[in-house]
């Protein structure tokens, strides 16, 4: 069995997760420049087994794509291009950032910590992907 990836894509920069190879749970694995996201992605994948990448899917309240969807569709595009053999998955990922940002609250970091981007992106994609799990155990147990 293999390790499944988180991706929280933004512009700018982009937080990676990973689960344990039995795909239990996820922990955080970096937080790249969203420009190198993809060479990081084949590096990863060339050195370590991975099953399945999960790729946050931003949406507003009514459940529409949010704006930031005309960023990530192509990236999705081309990795489906690069990684032609990699499974793929979209995952809803709502009000992430917002639970990051309470979970480094919750969590006793400082305020100027919580500052750093590069922590809430890798947070963010974490929880992603632990969330993935989560559905997956509840699906599997109904």
């Amino acid at each position: 069995m293999g390790r499944i990836l988180g991706i929280d894509y933004g512009r700018k920069r982009t937080g990676v997760a990973v689960t344990d190879p039995l795909q239990i749970i996820a922990g955080n694995l970096a937080t790249v420049p969203t420009h190198t996201l993809m060479q990081f992605i084949k590096d990863y994948i060339s050195r370590e087994q991975v099953d399945l990448i999960v790729i946050g899917q931003p949406s507003q309240l009514n459940g529409q794509p949010s704006e930031s969807m005309k960023y990530i569709t192509p990236f999705v595009n081309r990795l489906r291009k690069e990684v032609p053999d990699m499974p793929l998955m979209m995952y809803d990922e709502r009000f992430t950032s917002t639970i990051a940002h309470q979970a480094m609250i919750d969590g006793g970091m400082k305020k100027s910590d919580r500052r750093d981007k590069n922590r809430v992106d890798a947070i963010a994609a974490t929880i992603i992907l632990n969330d993935y799990l989560q559905s997956r155990y509840n699906q599997s147990n109904h």
